[in-house]
């Protein structure tokens, strides 16, 4: 079963609007215990997100002395740390999921982005409707080792492939499969087989093959 985030999310949606202060802000992260919050339209729909980082952007933000030369992110960094609302002082676009994001999509978003939280939105309405925090799929990812393992065992076997040709090992979520298959084709039904499995966060393939079966032949032309 791929889990989703409607099964993890948290019902209350943390978000402000765009005229919240910057004493607001910091009040709303201290109440909720958060690192971020989203920041809302009239809507209710998330246009950006402020987290404790921004706010300390504020704080240690100086001046540059790259004039004309300053890059435009930079020049950007020093507007949102310049700011008072969090309208001024938000990222954006924000970064949401819906309910039905498979929960290894929302982590590997969350891990790219270095986040540790996500917005939940409608898929029909696009309005706020949660929150998925990193602790929230940590519980997920935190299956034991041993049963990842074994799940992983019974899909290369379903795949018709001896297990004990193939070197399995799993680590914090992270599975790495080492060995040589018989067809190409198998690489990529045995890796898609894996990732669906509950508590793997990603999968790592080192194989090789005896038989190139996906190549294509050019026709003769006499």
């Amino acid at each position: 079963m791929t889990l989703r985030v409607k099964d993890v999310m948290g019902l209350v949606a943390i978000a402000v609007r765009p005229e919240a202060t910057f004493a607001e802000l910091v009040a709303t992260m201290r109440r909720f215990k958060v690192g971020a919050v989203a920041v809302i339209d009239a809507e209710g729909r998330p246009i950006g997100v402020v987290s404790d980082d921004d706010l300390l952007l504020k704080e240690i933000d100086t001046p540059g002395s790259g004039g004309l030369f300053e890059s435009r992110a930079r020049h950007r960094e020093h507007g949102r740390a310049a700011g008072t609302t969090a309208g001024q002082i938000m990222s954006a676009p924000a970064l949401t999921v819906t309910r039905q994001t498979p929960v290894r999509e929302a982590a590997r978003l969350m891990h790219t982005h270095r986040i540790k939280q996500l917005p939940v939105v409608d898929a029909a309405s696009g309005k706020i409707a949660g929150t998925v925090h990193q602790t929230d799929l940590l519980k997920i990812f935190t299956r034991p080792a041993a049963d990842v393992l074994a799940d992983v065992t019974r899909a290369v076997v379903d795949l018709g492939v001896d297990p004990r040709a193939l070197a399995i090992t799993v680590e914090v979520g992270v599975v790495r499969i080492e060995g040589r298959l018989a067809r190409r084709s198998q690489i990529a039904v045995l890796v898609e087989a894996g990732r669906r499995i509950e508590g793997v966060v990603e999968l790592e393939a080192d194989l090789a093959y005896d038989r190139d079966d996906l190549a294509t032949t050019s026709p003769l032309h006499l």
